[in-house]
């Protein structure tokens, strides 16, 4: 079979996402950086997001959509709730991320310290402060949403669990978000859980100074 390819910066937190679910589901893969906004970039996603995705013959863009592609060809488990209401909650809690959890909880909040820095710039406290309260308020909704269960869709690790580690992780990078997390057990516990897993740790590797 051949290797998977994804296009897009290491530290994006759907890059990671896509390369976590490559190695849950066992397929080699290789990731290729791209300048954001070049030719090249514009060639593999016409709307300049990321990551995309080659795989032989098939080529595609969307993290949902690389997800779903790389568990159905993977020989690893499957990452598919086993009945039709938890892959419901699961589809749901995906498009949650992508509607409305990442605006929160990186674009306004994560980012606003994260840009600065490419900039030679300060963080403005006062766009950080802007985004606290959305950010505080979904990570309060990601802890009840954890609440009695080993992950978002029931009993068994599903994408969205490899949604959500990624940006939790970027959250927790920054004062108010880890103190947002330590207010939430429940999100800390499955989070402790998804960064000891194999796929988290080689995701990461070498980003935000982790070892190798």
């Amino acid at each position: 079979m051949n290797k998977i390819v994804l296009f897009g910066p290491a530290p994006s937190s759907y890059v990671r996402t896509a390369r976590m679910v490559c190695v849950e589901k066992g397929l080699e893969h290789a990731l290729e950086p791209l300048e954001l906004g070049s030719a090249a970039h514009l060639k593999v996603h016409p709307w300049g997001k990321v990551p995309a995705m080659r795989h032989g013959d098939v080529q595609l863009i969307e993290t949902s959509a690389i997800a779903r592609y790389v568990d159905e060809v993977g020989p690893g488990p499957s990452l598919l709730p086993d009945t039709a209401a938890a892959r419901a909650v699961m589809e749901q809690w995906i498009s949650t991320i992508n509607c409305y959890l990442y605006d929160s909880l990186v674009r306004n909040y994560a980012l606003k310290y994260i840009l600065p820095s490419f900039r030679g710039a300060a963080p403005d406290p006062q766009e950080i402060a802007a985004g606290v309260p959305a950010m505080q308020r979904d990570v309060a909704r990601l802890d009840a949403a954890y609440a009695g269960r080993p992950f978002l869709a029931g009993d068994k690790l599903s994408l969205a669990d490899l949604f959500v580690a990624p940006i939790v992780q970027t959250v927790s990078m920054f004062p108010e978000g880890k103190a947002a997390i330590a207010q939430a057990p429940e999100l800390a516990r499955v989070q402790a859980a998804l960064e000891s897993r194999a796929s988290f740790v080689q995701a990461h590797a070498g980003l935000f100074g982790r070892a190798k």
